[in-house]
């Protein structure tokens, strides 16, 4: 493999160097793990066609899609060419910080999912020494230097901003974690010499991973008629010979009975 240069042109690009490389491993093993017990009938993958997140899945339906050629479908994230509550599993790596409008693919992700349907999102994190890195970078930018390509020009989303995005949209967050603790070398013996780090950060500084996963289900609020709580004493007063109320004696005929009784009561 190369070294990683400042130069990739897309994600898919970048995953090939040693640096995103070492980051898509933790991924794979991540959607690898998450979305084996997942059921259903149609699971969807945004973006980064050329590596296959869903291959541990078994939904007789799998495919991806995205703005690039390659995918199975190609589309605009915010515009979804599907049904509503159509898709019970999507998988969204890395889209919604290299999207101009994030907020709104997500509306769509939410649309086109199923009641219950599963939503798994991963991220870099800009409170780590990842998102440090690309602040760094746009400082240099700033005063000139050559500006850096994938993943340094996406705007990372921090994990605070996007639960409340779900919880807007009527999702619950109900898993995830980080990963990639060890800091963005371009080489790979230098990630080798620190991925010690990985155990020490899940244990140690947990928040500060350079990617992070979120794992949020599609809920949707039903409603449940509430029936009239009866008195039965007030009802054997009113009709003695009204038969015992776990008869499933009708609202109607208690109605009809009671006012029966109430005009033949004497003035």
């Amino acid at each position: 493999m190369p070294d990683c240069k400042p130069t990739a042109e897309n994600l898919s690009e970048w995953f090939d160097t040693p640096q995103g490389g070492y980051v898509l491993a933790r991924e794979q093993a991540y959607f690898d793990r998450t979305v084996s017990d997942m059921f259903g009938y149609n699971a969807l993958q945004l973006g980064l066609q050329g590596h296959d997140f869903l291959r541990s899945n078994r939904m007789p339906l799998r495919f991806s899609a995205g703005n690039q050629a390659g995918n199975a479908v190609r589309l605009v994230c915010a515009e979804l060419p599907f049904d509503c509550d159509s898709l019970d599993l999507v998988l969204m790596p890395h889209v919604l910080e290299f999207s101009e409008h994030p907020h709104q693919v997500l509306r769509e992700v939410e649309r086109v999912m199923m009641p219950e349907g599963n939503l798994i999102i991963s991220g870099f994190n800009p409170r780590s020494l990842w998102g440090l890195k690309k602040t760094l970078g746009r400082l240099r930018h700033a005063l000139g230097s050559r500006q850096e390509g994938y993943p340094w020009s996406g705007n990372f989303i921090a994990l605070p901003r996007l639960k409340d995005w779900l919880e807007l949209l009527g999702f619950e967050v109900v898993g995830g974690r980080f990963a990639v603790y060890v800091p963005p070398f371009s080489q790979t013996k230098w990630l080798e010499r620190f991925a010690f780090m990985e155990k020490a950060g899940d244990r140690w500084w947990a928040v500060s991973g350079g990617v992070y996963f979120v794992h949020a289900i599609k809920r949707v609020p039903g409603m449940r008629l509430i029936k009239p709580q009866w008195n039965e004493g007030l009802v054997r007063k009113l009709m003695p010979s009204a038969p015992k109320l776990n008869n499933r004696i009708t609202q109607k005929t208690i109605s009809e009975q009671s006012q029966s009784t109430i005009e033949g009561a004497p003035e």
